[in-house]
C-alpha cells in the first residue's frame, strides 16, 4: 500500500488518502498506483478540491474520479468538436437525446436508436467483450421504455486471409473473429432480438486493435417514452437486474487508454461477464414499468457503473443523492466499498421513482423473478453521499464530480491525397481484377457469421441481411424491420463506412461514411430519418490523431446538416491503438435509419428478371483515391471521392420517387469495388446475367467507369416498358449502362459466368473460417 494511502480502523476495507499537501510526483504514484487514469494536471485540480473542502479523499472518492472523469465518460478530448461541428443539429421529430436517441416513427410511437464501440474488451477476451457490448446497447435502447426490435453489428479486424504480424499481447485476427461472433450470437439470439445488420472491415492496422461496434433499435409508444433522470428531491433510486462483483472494475478506465502488450495481464478483470438469461425479463419489466408510468426515470449502469449512473440521474434537475452502498446485492462477499462503486458488472438498471410506487415497482420485478434493491434517495444537497452502515464514507459536489476536464487539445490538420499523387497500377486481365474484387474479404460474403445471427427472430425482419433466393442469396444494402405488429409501416437500418477514404481525406471520408449509410437506406425505399455515429480514433493526444478526428467530424457534421438528418445519439471511441503505436484505420462508423410508408413496397438488391434496363444513378467521376482497386493492385494518390450533399439529396429524391411508382424492380448501392462490383453482385444475388455498355457514361477510361467509388450513386433495374418514365424523372441522373441478360456478366469484351462470380464472392471467408464459431 503507498504510504500515502491510511488504512481506515473500520470491519471493511476503506483508506484514507493524503493528497493536500502531495508533491506533483507523489500526485502521479497515487494515480498510477490505483490505476485512475488521471494525468497530473487533473490530479492537480483534484487536490484542490480536497485543500477547498479541508480535508483528505478517501479511495472510493478518487476512484469515483478516475471513472467519471475517463475519456469514454466525459469526452474530455472530443466534446469541444463535436460541439463545433454536430451539436445543435436539430429537428421537430427528435423526442429524445437521452441513453439512446428517440425519433418519431408515427403518430403514436417512436423508435430508438444508439451505437456503442467495446473494442478493447473485445480485444482481450473476444466472446465476453462482444456479449456485454450486446447486452449494454440494449440497456441503452430499454431505459427509454422501448423493446428492442434489431441489433447490428459493424466489426473491424486484422486480415484473415493472410499471416500477419501480430504484436505482443495481442490475439490473432481470426481467434479474434471467432470469438467476436460467437459472443455477438449468443447473446442476442438467447435475448430473442434480431440481428439485422452489420459489416465486416478487415487492415493490417486493425490487427492490433479490433473494432467491435454494436447498434440497437427499439420502438416505443410515444406516451411511455421515459427520461433517463430523476424528476426531483425525495424519489427512490431502486438498483435491479444482475448482482455486482469484481468484474468490469476499471473498465472505462481501460477504454480509455491504448492496448498495451501487457493489457491481457493487467486489465483482463475490466472485461465485464454478461448474462443474456437475466436480460430476457430485465427487458420485458422496464417496458411493463414504462407502460404503468411508475417510474419518473430510467439509466442503464454502463461505463463507471454506480459511480457514474448515481450522479448522473441526480443533476439533471439539480438534485444530489444519499447511497447506501451496503445494501447492494453483491456477487460475492469481501467486496470493498470503491469496487462496489465503481464496477460495471452486466445486467445493471437503476430507476427512480415516487416513494408511494416502491412496491408496486418491487412487486413487478418479483414477477419476473429480477433481483431489485432501493439502494439511494435524491436530495436537494447538491452533493453525491455514500454511507456505509451508517457511516459516510464518501461526500462530494455533484457538479465537480461528474463535471470532468474538457480540452482543446493541440492538432495538425491532415494533408489528403490528391490526383496530381496519382500512380494508377498496372492491372491484370479484366477478368482477373473483378474476380480478385469479388473474392476479397471486404467484398466476400459475410454469410459464415450472418447465418449464425438469427435475423428471423419475433417475425418482423421483411428485408433481411442477404436478399435473393434460398440458398442463393447475394448481399442487400438496408434491412427493413417491421416494429408495429398491426402497422405495415418499416423501418429501414443500414451501416455506412469506409476507413481508407477517412485515412486518404478524413473530411471527404466523413462525408463518404454519411453517403454510404444514406444510400443503403435509399436503396431499399426507405427515407433516410436520423443517424447514429460510433467514432473509432487513435490516442487523442497525438496532434496527428487528433487532426483526423477533428476533420472526419467536421465532414460529417456538415453533410448532416445539408441533408437536415439529426444525430441524436452517439460514441465516440478513442485510443484504439496497438501495442508499439500503430494505430487504427480512422473509423467514423455511421448507422443510418430510415422510414418506409409500406414494407410490402421494399426495394432489394437482386435482380429480378431477363430482359430489364440497367442504369447507373448519379454521377461517376475520376477519383480513384483510397479505391479497393488501388489497394488491392498497387494504386498510389488520386482523389478521394468528393460527396455533393445536395446532389445526394436530389438524387435520391428522384429515386425515391420511382420506386413510389413501382418503376424500381432492383436498386444496389456503388461502393467497394465501384459500378462493376455492383452489377456483379446483383447478378450474383438473382441468378441473372448483364450486358453492359457504358459508352453513355461518356469519358474513355473504363477503368473509372468501372471501378471508380464516387459518392451518391446506385445501379438500378428497370422493366423495359417502364424506362421511359424512369428516364424522365431521374432526368440527367441516370444512364442507362445495359441490360440484364443470359446467365453471363459481360462488360468490355469480357464474359465471366455468374456461377464463377458466385463462387468467388462466396466461397473465401467460408474457407478460411470454416464451420460455425466456437
Amino acid at each position: 500500500m503507498p504510504e500515502r494511502m491510511v488504512k481506515r480502523n473500520a470491519p471493511y476495507d476503506l483508506c484514507d488518502i493524503v493528497i493536500r499537501d502531495a508533491s506533483d510526483k507523489e500526485l502521479e504514484e497515487i494515480s498510477s498506483s490505483m490505476a485512475l487514469g488521471l494525468s497530473l494536471d487533473e490530479m492537480k485540480a483534484v487536490q484542490q478540491y480536497y485543500v477547498k473542502e479541508g480535508r483528505e479523499a478517501t479511495d472510493v472518492e478518487l476512484q469515483s474520479l478516475g471513472q467519471a472523469w475517463s475519456e469514454h465518460c466525459c469526452y474530455k478530448s472530443s466534446k469541444s468538436t463535436l460541439k463545433e461541428f454536430v451539436f445543435g443539429l436539430d429537428r421537430d421529430d427528435i423526442l429524445s437525446r437521452g441513453d439512446a436517441g428517440v425519433m418519431v416513427f408515427d403518430d403514436d410511437y417512436g423508435y430508438a436508436l444508439r451505437v456503442e464501440s467495446h473494442n478493447h474488451p473485445s480485444a482481450i477476451e473476444p466472446y465476453g467483450g462482444a456479449a456485454t457490448g450486446i447486452g449494454g446497447i440494449v440497456r441503452d435502447v430499454i431505459c427509454m421504455g422501448a423493446q428492442p426490435v434489431g441489433l447490428v453489428d459493424p466489426l473491424c479486424f486484422g486480415p484473415i486471409d493472410r499471416d500477419v504480424k501480430v504484436p505482443k499481447g495481442i490475439k490473432d485476427p481470426k481467434y479474434l473473429v471467432k470469438g467476436v461472433v460467437s459472443g455477438i450470437r449468443d447473446y442476442g439470439n438467447r435475448i430473442g432480438i434480431p440481428t439485422v445488420s452489420g459489416g465486416f472491415f478487415f487492415d493490417d492496422k486493425y490487427t492490433g486493435n479490433c473494432l467491435v461496434n454494436v447498434c440497437c433499435l427499439g420502438i416505443v409508444k410515444r406516451k411511455d417514452l421515459l427520461e433517463n433522470y430523476a424528476s426531483e428531491p425525495g424519489e427512490v433510486m431502486i438498483l435491479f437486474g444482475g448482482r455486482t462483483g469484481r468484474d468490469g472494475i476499471h473498465g472505462v478506465n481501460f477504454a480509455s487508454k491504448d492496448i498495451s502488450s501487457n493489457s491481457e495481464e493487467d486489465s483482463r478483470g475490466a472485461v465485464q461477464l454478461g448474462d443474456p438469461i437475466t436480460k430476457e425479463p430485465v427487458i420485458h419489466a422496464c417496458i411493463e414499468l414504462a407502460e404503468k408510468h411508475l417510474v419518473t426515470g430510467m439509466k442503464d449502469l454502463g461505463g463507471g457503473g454506480l459511480s457514474c449512473v448515481v450522479g448522473e440521474m441526480a443533476i439533471e434537475k439539480g438534485c444530489g443523492a444519499d447511497v447506501d452502498l451496503d445494501k447492494v446485492p453483491l456477487k460475492e462477499s469481501g467486496l470493498a466499498p470503491w469496487e462496489i462503486w465503481v464496477s460495471e458488472s452486466q445486467e445493471r438498471m437503476m430507476c427512480t421513482c415516487k416513494p408511494e410506487n416502491v412496491d408496486k415497482i418491487m412487486a413487478i420485478f418479483d414477477l419476473w423473478d429480477i433481483i431489485a434493491t432501493p439502494v439511494a434517495k435524491t436530495t436537494d444537497t447538491g452533493h453525491t453521499r455514500l454511507f456505509w452502515n451508517g457511516e459516510k464514507i464518501f461526500d462530494m459536489d455533484i457538479q465537480f464530480l461528474t463535471g470532468g476536464p474538457v480540452y482543446n487539445r493541440p492538432y495538425n490538420m491532415p494533408v489528403p491525397l490528391s490526383k496530381k499523387d496519382e500512380e494508377f497500377p498496372a492491372l491484370p486481365a479484366l477478368r482477373d481484377v473483378i474476380l480478385g474484387m469479388l473474392s476479397d474479404p471486404n467484398v466476400a460474403s459475410k454469410e459464415w457469421a450472418i447465418r449464425q445471427y438469427d435475423h428471423e427472430v419475433r417475425a418482423s425482419t421483411v428485408v433481411h441481411p442477404m436478399v435473393g433466393k434460398m440458398n442463393a442469396t447475394g448481399p442487400g444494402d438496408a434491412s427493413v424491420v417491421k416494429p408495429v405488429a398491426d402497422r405495415w409501416k418499416g423501418l429501414a437500418v443500414a451501416v455506412g463506412c469506409n476507413p481508407w477514404f477517412t485515412e486518404a481525406d478524413p473530411y471527404r471520408g466523413g462525408m463518404a461514411s454519411i453517403d454510404e449509410a444514406y444510400r443503403n437506406v435509399v436503396a431499399v425505399g426507405a427515407m433516410p430519418n436520423a443517424f447514429t455515429d460510433c467514432l473509432n480514433f487513435g490516442n487523442p493526444e497525438n496532434p496527428d490523431r487528433l487532426g483526423e478526428f477533428r476533420e472526419a467530424v467536421h465532414g460529417i457534421g456538415d453533410i448532416a446538416r445539408e441533408l437536415n438528418i439529426p444525430i441524436p445519439s452517439g460514441n465516440v471511441s478513442m485510443y484504439n491503438q496497438a501495442p508499439g503505436g500503430e494505430h487504427i484505420l480512422p473509423t467514423p462508423m455511421i448507422v443510418c435509419c430510415g422510414l418506409i410508408d409500406d414494407c410490402r413496397k421494399a426495394v432489394t438488391a437482386d435482380m429480378k428478371k431477363t430482359g430489364s434496363c440497367l442504369f447507373v444513378v448519379g454521377d461517376t467521376k475520376d477519383e480513384m483515391g483510397a479505391s479497393l482497386l488501388f489497394r488491392k493492385f498497387g494504386g498510389k494518390g488520386g482523389d478521394v471521392p468528393a460527396t455533393v450533399p445536395k446532389r445526394l439529396k436530389e438524387v435520391s429524391s428522384r429515386l425515391l420517387k420511382a420506386m413510389s411508382e413501382g418503376l424500381v424492380l432492383s436498386c444496389h448501392d456503388c461502393s467497394d469495388g465501384g459500378l462493376a462490383i455492383a452489377v456483379a453482385e446483383m447478378c450474383i444475388s438473382g441468378q441473372i446475367g448483364a450486358q453492359l455498355d457504358l459508352g453513355a457514361m461518356g469519358g474513355s477510361d473504363m477503368n473509372v467507369k468501372l471501378f471508380s467509388e464516387s459518392t451518391s450513386r446506385w445501379v438500378a433495374e428497370v422493366d423495359g416498358r417502364d424506362a421511359e418514365r424512369f428516364t424522365e424523372i431521374m432526368g440527367d441522373a441516370a444512364t442507362p449502362i445495359g441490360i440484364t441478360k443470359g446467365d453471363k456478366f459481360v462488360v468490355d469484351g469480357c464474359e465471366i459466368p455468374v456461377e464463377e462470380m458466385r463462387a468467388a464472392w462466396n466461397d473465401p471467408i467460408w474457407n478460411i473460417m470454416g464451420g460455425a464459431a466456437q
